[in-house]
C-alpha cells in the first residue's frame, strides 16, 4: 500500500506541476478546447472521448463507494470534474481509512 500512496503522491506533484505550466502558457479555458477536439473527430478527440469515459467512471465508482449518498453524489461530481487531482487524494484518504484492506478500499462501505 505504501508504494500505491507514494505514486499518488507523485502523479499529485507531477499533474499539478504540469497542469499549472500549461494553464500559465496557455490560458485556462479548457472546456471549449476539449469539445473542439471531440467534434473535430480526431484522434485528440478520440482521447478525450476515452479519458471522459475514465472520470464517468471514477464519478459513478466514487458514488456508489459512498452508496449514492448524497454527499457521494457531491464526490461523484467532483470526481468527474476534478479527475486525478481529486481521484489521487482520495484514493490517499480512503487507503489509510481502510488500512491496507484492498477490498474495503475498493468496496467503502458496501462489505
Amino acid at each position: 500500500m505504501a508504494i500505491f500512496r507514494t505514486y499518488l503522491l507523485l502523479v499529485i506533484a507531477v499533474l499539478g506541476l504540469y497542469t499549472l505550466k500549461v494553464g500559465l502558457d496557455h490560458g485556462w479555458n479548457l472546456i471549449p478546447i476539449f469539445f473542439d477536439n471531440i467534434l473535430a473527430m480526431d484522434w485528440q478527440g478520440q482521447f478525450n472521448v476515452d479519458f471522459m469515459s475514465f472520470l464517468a467512471l471514477s464519478a459513478i465508482w466514487v458514488s456508489w463507494r459512498h452508496r449514492f449518498s448524497p454527499g457521494g453524489l457531491i464526490l461523484g461530481v467532483v470526481a468527474f470534474f476534478g479527475g486525478m487531482m481529486f481521484l489521487a487524494p482520495y484514493l490517499i484518504w480512503a487507503s489509510l481509512k481502510a488500512k491496507g484492506d484492498v477490498r474495503v478500499l475498493l468496496l467503502g462501505n458496501q462489505l
